[in-house]
């Protein structure tokens, strides 16, 4: 009986421990709270690996530029809304620009941790795969 107990305890740890590891951030967002930017909605998805961005206006281009000067994020868009993936970014600071209607909405998002890679196992095969 007490060695279905230990096995039953280490998996509830396991699993709380893994729970409490995927629940952390991978970017963290800083919004521009300027009064001319609203019209410029600028949010994280739940799983905090895509920048949503969305607007009444066409926007016209957007680029980031990382701590080394950089630019990782380089696009014409001229829609109301796109999304930037997240998880090609390096790691640190990046600044974002956002041209519309003659203005630039700048913000900045920080990637925290690269998303991990996940390795699969099968008849001798290794295989990885990115999140």
């Amino acid at each position: 009986m007490g060695k279905y107990r230990r096995v039953l305890m280490a998996s509830i740890v396991g699993l709380t421990l893994q729970k409490l590891k995927a629940q952390e951030h991978y970017a963290i967002l800083e919004k521009n709270v300027n009064v001319r930017a609203k019209e410029l909605s600028h949010e994280l998805n739940k799983t905090k690996d895509t920048l949503l961005l969305k607007s009444d206006k066409k926007i016209d281009y957007v680029y980031a530029i990382n701590s080394t000067y950089h630019r990782e994020v380089d696009t014409y868009v001229f829609e109301n809304s796109f999304k930037v993936p997240l998880n090609k970014l390096s790691v640190g600071k990046h600044l974002f620009v956002v041209g519309q209607n003659h203005m630039k909405i700048i913000f900045v998002v920080r990637i925290v941790e690269e998303l991990s890679k996940i390795a699969l196992v099968t008849d001798k095969k290794v295989t990885t795969i990115e999140n």
